[in-house]
């Protein structure tokens, strides 16, 4: 492979047609475990990543319910051998524009962690005592929805945070 060209490297052009198929027509990297350009971070798409965007509604219902059953599977545990959530992610990054894919994720992420917040609130208050590993109070997080948890949050520059409540009378 080095003869023939002064010591510089060289291919064939199958070998550079075999290297192509990893990019899209934009030259944009595709990720080879989900088949989607748009998810590899740059720098030139470092600044957009971290942006709070509108992702499909379906996608948030997806982490809620996931997000719970793991919770309570795991006794609150966030365990990293048994989660299902990358395919969460992986299934909302196939509805959004690939120019959104990374700010999408962030979003997604603050989600998440909302979701996570809430279940360890409920926990708390059911019973004042428990604690991460232990099995979660009978019934804790049944009242607990989607919504319930996203109508706290208030966006505040590239994340969200509970909404501060008026008390003032």
């Amino acid at each position: 492979m080095m003869s023939n060209a002064n010591g510089a490297m060289y291919g064939n052009i199958q070998g550079i047609k075999n290297l192509m198929k990893s990019y899209d027509k934009d030259g944009d990297y595709i990720d080879p475990t989900t088949g989607l350009a748009g998810l590899l971070v740059t720098e030139e798409n470092a600044g957009s990543r971290k942006c709070i965007i509108t992702i499909p509604e379906s996608s948030k219902d997806e982490m809620f319910e996931q997000t719970k059953k793991e919770f309570l599977r795991e006794n609150g545990v966030l365990n990293g051998d048994t989660t299902k959530r990358s395919d969460v992610y992986t299934n909302m990054y196939h509805k959004v524009q690939k120019n959104d894919r990374l700010a999408a994720g962030y979003t997604m992420e603050q989600y998440e962690r909302a979701y996570r917040r809430a279940f360890l609130d409920a926990a708390r208050k059911a019973d004042p005592k428990w604690e991460i590993g232990k099995p979660v109070p009978s019934r804790a997080l049944d009242g607990i929805t989607r919504e319930s948890v996203e109508s706290t949050l208030e966006k505040s520059g590239s994340s969200f945070v509970k909404k501060s409540i008026d008390v003032s009378i």
